[in-house]
């Protein structure tokens, strides 16, 4: 069995062609490149670009914590390709792929993630040796974050910033790649990917804020408006009672 691998909820862009299943995964072929943005442009070209355009039998996709458009465009690919594959699609946490990282990289130890998560905050998030987590993905100012991870190795974006600030500690400055899917916990693996975004969304979805400013008539359904609409026309022609 093939699993074709997807992440792009920061600023790496990155796919990776396994073969094989359960413990023994096979990497086959792989892209990874650091966007910042333009991930929706080049996404699926990096698929392609995968030996057999990257075809299999599953799909595993990153669901965050990271980037609001990252995240859903990820997914919204994922699940095209699944649909026409007809594949298994499941989902992934993104910092426990880079906890997959860390022990690929240092072996296995307990790890803390801390990776930017945009406004002046950090994602943080504690692994253990296993690679399972110990508590949940947290969006915090750097001054919390610092004191919320303890294990002396740090992996992430903000690994060097989060060590230098608290004093102590290994920093590995890594961005999630989906090579390091292999060395990922199987009971990570979730059969209805959602995304988690870790914090509220920089942008609104198109039209929300519009039908938020125009009030209750604007979110109503455009049928339902055009009826109204047409019951007033007919009002106004019919004849008045005497």
């Amino acid at each position: 069995m093939r699993t074709l691998v997807i992440d792009c909820a920061t600023e790496n862009c990155s796919v990776a062609l396994f073969e094989g299943a359960g413990g023994s995964l096979r990497l086959i072929d792989a892209r990874c490149e650091t966007l910042g943005r333009g991930h929706a442009e080049r996404l699926v070209p990096m698929i392609g670009e995968l030996a057999n355009g990257g075809r299999a039998e599953r799909i595993a996709v990153s669901t965050g914590p990271g980037s609001f458009t990252g995240i859903r465009v990820g997914l919204a690919a994922a699940k095209a390709l699944a649909l026409a594959w007809r594949a298994e699609l499941v989902g992934f946490p993104t910092l426990a792929l880079i906890a997959a990282q860390a022990r690929i990289e240092r072996g296995e130890q307990a790890v803390g993630i801390a990776n930017n998560a945009g406004h002046g905050e950090w994602f943080v998030q504690r692994f253990a040796a296993s690679g399972l987590p110990r508590d949940d993905a947290r969006s915090l100012p750097p001054a919390e974050a610092q004191q919320a991870l303890d294990a002396q190795l740090v992996a992430g974006s903000r690994a060097e910033a989060l060590v230098e600030a608290r004093g102590f500690g290994e920093a590995l400055a890594v961005l999630p790649d989906a090579r390091a899917f292999a060395a990922l916990p199987a009971a990570l693996l979730s059969a209805d990917p959602r995304p988690s975004y870790g914090r509220k969304p920089d942008a609104a979805l198109p039209g929300s804020a519009r039908a938020a400013a125009a009030g209750p008539a604007a979110a109503r359904p455009a049928a339902a408006q055009s009826a109204d609409e047409g019951a007033r026309q007919r009002g106004a022609g019919a004849p008045q009672a005497g």
